[in-house]
């Protein structure tokens, strides 16, 4: 599954989502992790509702975004599209969320997890 940060560094969840230059993109399993990419110049220039959009855009194939704080309706719209925003509402460091979401993969994730983890594939209204 694929999971985005706002981050600076790559290293720690340190910006809002509303205005971070950068995220970085990891691929998580139950037994492996890796970076596979960092998205930059996305403008924080322009209209909200544009700046909104094109980051969601360069987030489409992303189950889950942590970032330090977002608005409601940037979430909302981040939902819209089957990526859920999960807030830190401090710094915490990249590599403690990837070992976290790693181990309840290894368990029995609730539902939503499993729901963003299966995003891109069709599913059956018995999910809901």
């Amino acid at each position: 599954m694929k999971v985005a940060f706002t981050s600076s560094s790559g290293e720690t969840i340190d910006q809002h989502f509303g205005q971070c230059q950068n995220f970085h993109i990891w691929e998580i399993g139950p037994q492996e992790a890796l970076q596979i990419a960092s998205i930059s110049g996305i403008s924080t220039e322009g209209d909200e509702e544009d700046r909104i959009t094109a980051r969601g855009n360069a987030l489409a194939d992303c189950a889950i975004v942590y970032t330090m704080q977002i608005g409601g309706p940037a979430a909302a719209k981040l939902v819209a599209r089957k990526i859920h925003p999960m807030k830190t509402n401090e710094e915490v460091p990249v590599a403690e969320i990837v070992g976290k979401l790693q181990e309840v993969l290894r368990g029995n994730p609730p539902p939503w997890l499993r729901k963003a983890m299966n995003k891109d594939k069709a599913g059956s209204f018995l999910e809901d």
